[in-house]
């Protein structure tokens, strides 16, 4: 059999159907659609507060937990400090003391030190006054004249010694040199005799008688004696001008018949 012709009015019946199905399809898919948003919206909205209260309680939490532990952290720390400034008032005191005691020790020793000092110093102005005050009684002697310098010494007629005369407690010896090449003598250092007012010694010439019986004519000079046995210091200069520092003594004083 031939298949029936579908005529026009068929067409439009089929295609409303078609269309009714269509739509019917797409409702069905629009309704899930809603249905399944519906339902993510509405488990949203159900349970939002009940997550929203979990977390609330997590962030109290935490902050009990922060705070406790910000607490136990102020507290150790506020026994540690208070340990350490015990130990601190403990040790001061200590050492304060030991302070206290080197210091007193330390001036102790510096006292004894000074008195000590002192004491020397006594003692050697003591024997100073007594070799000054103690001097040869007045008169001419014989003595030897000491040097340091083959430059300068008594001249070899006198045998090295001079005339020592004591008058008042105060000794000057007299010696006559070598030649006249000594022009100044200075009874001290050289760096004083060059200074303003230094008072030189002025030479005397003396007439020296040699043991081949030929005489010559020397400088000699007056210097005063602070201490017999002792060196002292005498400065001299020459014919070129330049001052020289010397130790001389003088020694074995014999008494002139």
């Amino acid at each position: 059999m031939d298949a029936p012709q579908r005529t026009g009015k068929n067409k439009v019946v089929l295609l409303t159907q078609s269309a009714e199905k269509t739509g019917e399809k797409r409702r069905n898919l629009g309704r899930k659609g809603l249905a399944n948003r519906g339902g993510f919206r509405y488990t949203d909205m159900k349970y939002r507060p009940f997550c929203d209260r979990r977390s609330g309680r997590k962030r109290q939490n935490m902050k009990r937990k922060i705070v406790t532990l910000l607490g136990v952290a102020a507290l150790s720390c506020a026994i540690m400090t208070g340990c350490g400034s015990k130990d601190a008032q403990t040790e001061a005191p200590a050492q304060e003391t030991e302070e206290t005691a080197e210091a007193d020790t330390t001036k102790a020793d510096a006292a004894e030190e000074t008195k000590e000092a002192d004491t020397e110093e006594a003692e050697a102005t003591t024997e100073e006054a007594e070799e000054i005050a103690a001097p040869l009684e007045d008169g001419v002697y014989t003595a030897e004249f000491n040097t340091d310098s083959g430059m300068f010494h008594v001249n070899e007629a006198d045998d090295g010694k001079g005339v020592l005369t004591v008058e008042n407690g105060k000794m000057t010896i007299h010696v006559s040199l070598a030649s006249k090449k000594i022009v100044n003598l200075y009874p001290g250092l050289a760096e004083d005799a060059q200074k303003d007012g230094a008072e030189l010694l002025e030479p005397t010439t003396d007439t020296v008688t040699y043991s081949d019986g030929e005489s010559e004519e020397v400088y000699g000079f007056d210097i005063p004696v602070p201490a017999l046995d002792k060196e002292f210091d005498v400065a001299l200069i020459g014919e070129k001008g330049t001052w020289y520092d010397h130790k001389v003594s003088v020694t074995n004083p014999v008494k002139a018949e």
